[in-house]
This record gives structure tokens, C-alpha cells and sequence, in this order.
């Protein structure tokens, strides 16, 4: 097991040692350079944390050293901070090339992109009187916006190796702290949790991930770091020591039992304990992986074979066995997992693989990041998954190939060059694809602010709107009070709008407009009929009732789009006038009239506190299969007769309905009217007596009126799908934490 060197200021061959290991002598005599050039050049020099510049460096190189990087990245590492601090911006690039010269500008390229991410971070932080939605909002936020750092530090770097050393850099900041404390140290702590543990996890640099994680988590709670570390009652050298004598005694019982198999073994870190605690709501002494054994066998029943030596050799512990081999997880995971009393009677597992399995898991769907960063959802699938898979895959080649240059050329192939990543002023990160304009970062912010763009600001510099967006630039956008787009967006030809979402925000805003003028150009022409006909007097709710249509706003749009011609409307409010039509003439077909809705799914846009933009008086209805409440995000779809339907925007049928046909989506949002909102909410629980009346008292304290429930039980487990009214979101999240506090409920979701 390698571990990562604490390093302190040293002079040289002392210096070189740690940095040149397992280096030929060529490459060593590289590092020896490196470190004769960056000496002088660091003198007296200090980051922004009050640490010196070249300890930092020696730090940075033998993290490097300790993850096994090339001598060339190790020399970057090194002079990570030459191109601030040199003062002929070619003298690096003339000592050392153009590939060490490229990696070290990437490097800073980062340091910038961090500097200028964190401009918001301290109004952030002095942001009050939010409540609790408030709150929940600004950590989703947060969540998201950690995401996209993480996949801008990665898309920023041409080459893999910069982010690698950027890993080295955070991992010494943090060990500079520890010695040092400051202020500013729970920021870092925080951002490293955030953006560059879950990088070092996805990319299998377990050792500064590992250190990373348990450092932050000391600045940021100390007092229950050092409970756990008290309850661990050992040191980490004692750990991997316990882990090497257990690896020692299975290896020889699996050679007398003839059983070949690659073991690895390593001790579970402080941060790990807690975050599995936490997320399990278990105590201490219920996690029995502290220690952990894994062994690779060539094939599956080499997995049993291994699993029949494990449980001669040590104790196994009642009901701690997986066998995920024969049932598989649900992303196709497999291994055998069984916890033993160890050696010393201590906890110990053993999980058991092939290398097809273990291939699997650490580079396919069942990805280790994938469930161990966000329990329960598998974050980010795609291309992006895929490019990760391939970035880890290069770096376990990188130990395979003598040729750095070869590797380094792998890994700028497998650069994410697929979208590019730029800042607002305030330092939020918004990422849109490669070629992306100003227009279509407005949209990306707001469609309102899409709408208004009239101009824009790159680096501080006026540009115009076709201006293709580079990563790490700053924009802001000027734009007018009022307005919408210019037609010249929507088209390709002039480049204004590149990204799928700006061109259906922009398609959707003309064809709301066409809409309204279709609804007036209706309304003028059945009011200059009644006009004519002398039925001034007669209402448009009759007339539209009379040629089959549920709202007068239906009966505009057919006009407007003759569907309706002046002869039926003229016979249909004779009628209504007690006026018969001449004998002999025949009566105008009736349009077909769509089914009548339910009054209340039905109702106008003010009645039913929907407002769709532009539209204020067209006929609304709330979606069934999402059943929109304030203030879910809503998007509004335009049917044939029936008005807008009205979806959340997170809803899969109108995903779908805005795949085949986004001419006919539109903007929606909330009125400010009460109402009430029918919901439909899934609860799985463990079935037991009585469950189904706790949840109904839970939610008659809450004053919610159930209107239907739908109950299964299977294998010892209840599904009980419930229909009720909630006048809002809060009232619906309150029905959800009273559902979660009655015992044995154990998953709560929306229909």
C-alpha cells in the first residue's frame, strides 16, 4: 500500500529523493533540474495562505511521486507556480520544453478558475433570513454548482495530468493548515469536499482522496473527528498493519487450500466512518468494513472457493453476508461481501471478485463515485460518465507503458472538450456546448433574461452576440426593460443562438406571440358578428357553448384559424337570438368538440392560479401525470382545442411532448391566487398493523383532506399510493416529514 509522504523544507539530494521514486536515471537527473531551477526562483515567495512557495512545490511532488506519475508531470508539479514568478514568460518553455511549459500553464489556468469561482462565496455566506425552503434551495443549488466546477476543472485541463496536480496542491494547502490553522482554512475544507475529494474519487486517486476527506472534516467539525478517532482506538500505522497481517495469514490459507487470488487490503479512513454512519444512521460499532480485505480471483467459482477459505479461517458474522455474485445490484454490480471477527477478534471484510467484476465496478455503471458521492441516484450518466471511465482507465495504463510522451497523448484525446464553462459576474459556473454565444448563456441564466439580451460583456471587453464563448471567461449581460428576441436568432445561418435550449426558448416566445394575435384576430371577428347581427347582448360563453366549444377562448383560436367559418358563427348566434334559419337551408356542421374536462382540471388561467406568459385568459388545466403545484417550476403545452396543459418542468411526458413537437411548448408560471391542488404522493414502508391509520392521522393533523388511497403488501413490505389536496408546496413538504416520522416508513415520493 502506497502512502502519501509528509514532506518539509529540504535541500539537495535530500530534496530529490522523495520526488525521484522509482525513476530511472534520466528522469531523476529531469527532477534534480527542476528543483535547481525552482529554488532560487521561490525564494522568499508565499501563497495566499501564508504558506512558502517551495516546500508547497517539494509537497506537490511527492504526492505525485506517491501516486506514481510520470517524471514530467512530477517536474510540472514542481514548477507549478513558474510562470507567476518568472521573469521572461519563455524561460520555463526554453528549460524544459513546451509539454512541462503546457502543464504548469494549466496548472495556473486552475488556480485562476478557483480565484474567480469564489467571488460570491462570502455574500453567500452572510445571506440571512431565508427560512428552511430557502436553506433546502441554496444546498441544491450548491450541489449542482459543485458539479459543474468539478466537470469544468476537468474540462478546462487539456491535459489529465494538470488535474492531477491540482489534487497534490489542494492535499498540501491542507497539511499546511493543519500545522498553521487560519480563518479562511474552513472555506478550503469545504470547497475540497465539494469539488476536489469527489475528483480524486472519480478518477481512483485514492491516496490524496483519502487525506483530502479526513483533513477537511478535522477543520470543519474537529470536536467529532477526534470522537471517532477515539473510537477507532488505534492509530492509522497500527490499521495498516492490523490489514498486512490479515493479508498474510489469508495468503497462506488460500495457498494450502490451492486457491490463487490477488489481495489487496486497506483501512477505513475517519471521513468514510462518518459519512457511513451518517448516511446509514447507525452507531459506531455497527460498521464492521473499519478494516477491509478485497481479493481478485481469475474465475466465479474461485469467488466461493475464497469465500469457503475466508469463513474457515475467521468467524463470520451472522447476517453480514452479500451475495451480490449470484443477485447482482441493480447497476449490475457483483462481488461477495461477508464480514469476519479478524485476527485480535476485530471486525474485518472481505469482498470477493473476479477481474471481469472488478473491472465493472470500477470503470463501468457500477462506478464506486457513482453511489458512494450521491447514495441512491446515479449523478451525471453519459458522455461524461464515459469520459470519466476512460480518464481512470488511462491512468491505470499509465503503469503499464514506459513512454510518457505516449500516455500524455492518450490522455489529451480523452480531453472533455465537449462544453465549455464560463462565470457570471457573481462567480456562478454555468456550463453550455462547445461554440455557445452570449445569447445562449442568457438563456442558460433565465429565459426572461434570454428574451431581453441586447448586448454583452466578456473579460470586463463589449463583444457582440455571436461571439463564441471560451472556458474561464466572465460574462455579463446587458439587457433591455422590456422586449423579446430578434428574429435573426432563430436562425443558424447567423450563428446568434447555438445551444438546443436559447433556440426552443426563442422558437417558443415567437410562436406564443402568433398565438395571442391568432386569440385577438378571433375575438374581433365573433364580436364584430354579434355586433352585426344585432346580439350585442348574447354572452360568448353560449355562443362558444353552442358550436362545442368549453371556453370562449377556444372558440377565438378556431376562428382565428378558420376553423370556424362566418356561417356557422352567424347560424349559431341566430339561434341563440330566437332567430331560425331560412327554410331549406342547411345547418353548418359542428365542429368537433374535444371531451369535455372535469370543471375544476378545466378552469382559466386566473381561476386556477396559472398564468401562462402572454396568454393571461387562456384556457389552462393542470397535467394528471405530474399534477403541478405552486411553486413546482412549470412549462405550459398548447393542445388542439383544449387550451395549455400545464406540466412541472421536471415531468417525462413533457420532456417527451417537448422532443416531437417544441414549437407548442411555452413559458408558465404561477399566479398569485389561492386554490387547492390535488397530489399524488408513492410511500414504501415495512408493513406492520396499523400502519395505514398512523399515516392518516399524520396527515389529519396537518389538516390534509385524503381523497384516495391504494395500498399493496410484498415480501413483508407496504406500497400505498395516496391522492390528497395541499394548497402549496409547503403544505406538501410538511405532509412528507409527518409521513416520514411514522415508524416503519422508509421511502417518500411524489406520484
Amino acid at each position: 500500500m502506497v502512502s502519501v509522504v509528509q514532506l518539509h523544507p529540504q535541500n539537495g539530494s535530500t530534496a530529490l529523493e522523495p520526488l525521484a521514486e522509482g525513476l530511472g536515471a534520466e528522469e531523476r537527473a529531469l527532477i534534480a533540474r527542476a528543483l535547481d531551477f525552482a529554488e532560487p526562483l521561490y525564494a522568499g515567495q508565499t501563497l495566499s495562505t501564508g504558506e512558502p512557495v517551495w516546500p508547497h512545490a517539494l509537497g506537490i511532488g511527492a504526492n505525485l511521486a506517491a501516486v506514481g506519475l510520470d517524471a514530467v508531470g512530477r517536474v510540472a508539479g514542481v514548477l507549478f507556480a513558474a510562470p507567476k514568478h518568472a521573469r521572461d514568460a519563455d524561460a520555463l518553455r526554453t528549460a524544459f520544453g513546451d509539454e512541462i511549459a503546457a502543464l504548469a500553464a494549466g496548472v495556473e489556468r486552475l488556480y485562476q478558475l478557483r480565484i474567480m469561482s469564489r467571488v460570491d462565496e462570502a455574500g453567500a455566506g452572510k445571506r440571512g433570513g431565508r427560512g428552511q425552503r430557502g436553506e433546502r434551495a441554496e444546498r441544491v443549488e450548491r450541489n449542482e454548482q459543485s458539479e459543474t466546477l468539478r466537470k469544468m476543472v476537468l474540462g478546462m485541463a487539456e491535459d489529465i495530468r494538470v488535474v492531477l496536480i491540482r489534487l497534490a496542491s489542494r492535499t498540501q494547502t491542507l497539511r499546511w493548515f493543519s500545522k498553521h490553522p487560519s480563518d479562511e482554512r474552513a472555506a478550503y475544507a469545504r470547497e475540497t469536499l465539494d469539488i476536489y475529494a469527489p475528483l480524486a474519487n472519480r478518477l481512483g486517486v485514492w491516496q490524496l482522496k483519502w487525506e483530502l476527506e479526513d483533513l477537511s472534516f478535522r477543520f470543519l467539525d474537529p470536536e467529532l473527528y477526534k470522537r471517532i478517532a477515539r473510537m477507532l482506538d488505534e492509530k492509522r500505522l497500527e490499521r495498516e498493519q492490523y490489514i498486512q497481517d490479515a493479508m498474510t495469514q489469508l495468503r497462506a490459507a488460500l495457498d494450502a487450500a490451492e486457491v490463487g487470488g490477488d489481495i489487496a487490503g486497506r483501512p477505513k479512513h475517519i471521513y468514510s466512518i462518518w459519512n457511513k454512519m451518517r448516511a446509514k444512521s447507525i452507531d459506531f460499532e455497527e460498521i464492521y468494513d473499519v478494516r477491509a480485505l478485497r481479493v481478485i480471483v481469475p474465475d466465479v467459482q474461485d469467488c466461493y472457493a475464497v469465500l469457503g477459505v475466508v469463513h474457515n479461517l475467521w468467524q463470520p458474522i451472522p447476517k453480514e453476508f452479500d451475495d451480490y455474485v449470484s443477485r447482482p445490484k441493480g447497476n449490475q454490480y457483483q462481488s461477495l461481501h461477508t464480514a469476519v471477527i479478524g485476527p485480535g477478534g476485530r471486525t474485518l471484510e472481505v469482498q470477493i471478485r473476479t477481474e471481469d467484476m472488478h473491472r465493472h465496478a470500477e470503470f463501468g455503471v457500477a462506478a464506486h463515485w457513482r453511489y458512494k458521492e450521491t447514495p441512491g441516484v446515479a449523478r451525471g450518466a453519459g458522455a461524461f460518465d464515459d469520459k470519466i471511465a476512460l480518464l481512470r482507465q488511462l491512468l491505470a495504463w499509465r503503469d503499464e507503458v514506459a513512454d510518457g510522451a505516449q500516455w500524455a497523448a492518450r490522455t489529451r484525446e480523452a480531453g472533455l472538450d465537449d462544453a465549455v464553462y464560463v462565470l457570471t459576474p457573481q462567480g456562478k459556473v454555468v456550463d453550455l456546448p462547445v461554440g455557445s454565444t452570449p445569447v445562449d448563456f442568457a438563456y442558460a441564466l433565465h429565459t426572461d433574461l434570454g428574451h431581453r439580451c441586447r448586448g454583452a460583456k466578456v473579460d470586463g471587453q463589449l463583444v457582440s452576440l455571436d461571439t463564441a464563448l471560451k472556458s474561464g471567461q466572465r460574462v455579463d449581460i446587458v439587457a433591455a426593460k422590456t422586449g423579446g428576441p430578434s428574429r435573426d436568432w432563430a436562425s443558424a445561418e447567423h450563428g446568434f443562438a447555438r445551444s438546443p435550449r436559447a433556440r426552443q426558448k426563442i422558437r417558443q416566445w415567437f410562436n406564443a406571440q402568433a398565438m395571442v394575435q391568432t386569440i385577438a384576430s378571433g375575438r374581433s371577428t365573433v364580436e364584430h358578428e354579434l355586433k352585426r347581427e344585432g346580439a350585442a347582448k348574447v354572452s360568448l360563453d353560449a355562443v362558444a357553448t353552442k358550436l362545442g366549444f368549453a371556453k370562449p377562448e377556444e372558440l377565438f383560436t378556431a376562428v382565428g384559424r378558420d376553423e370556424v367559418n362566418l356561417r356557422q358563427l352567424q347560424v349559431a348566434v341566430r339561434e341563440l337570438k330566437g332567430v331560425t334559419p331560412p327554410r331549406g337551408a342547411a345547418a353548418p356542421p359542428a365542429p368537433v368538440a374535444p371531451k369535455r374536462a372535469k370543471r375544476q382540471a378545466a378552469r382559466s388561467g386566473v381561476d386556477s392560479g396559472v398564468l401562462v406568459v402572454g396568454m393571461d385568459r387562456l384556457l389552462t388545466q393542470l397535467a394528471r401525470c405530474c399534477k403541478p403545484v405552486p411553486p413546482d417550476p412549470i412549462r405550459g403545452f398548447v393542445t388542439r382545442g383544449k387550451g395549455v396543459t400545464v406540466h412541472r418542468e421536471d415531468c417525462d411526458s413533457a420532456k417527451r411532448l417537448a422532443e416531437r413537437q417544441p414549437e407548442r411548448m411555452i413559458d408558465a408560471q404561477w399566479s398569485g391566487g389561492g386554490g387547492s391542488y390535488t397530489v399524488e404522493v408513492r410511500v414504501s414502508a415495512t408493513d406492520r398493523p396499523g400502519l395505514l391509520r398512523d399515516i392518516g392521522d399524520a396527515l389529519a393533523r396537518e389538516h390534509i383532506n385524503v381523497t384516495a388511497v391504494r395500498t399493496q403488501s410484498r415480501d413483508d413490505l407496504a406500497f400505498m399510493n395516496f391522492t390528497f389536496d395541499v394548497s402549496d408546496l409547503d403544505q406538501l413538504k410538511r405532509a412528507f416529514g409527518v409521513i416520514r416520522d411514522v415508524g416503519g416508513v422508509i421511502r417518500v415520493a411524489r406520484g
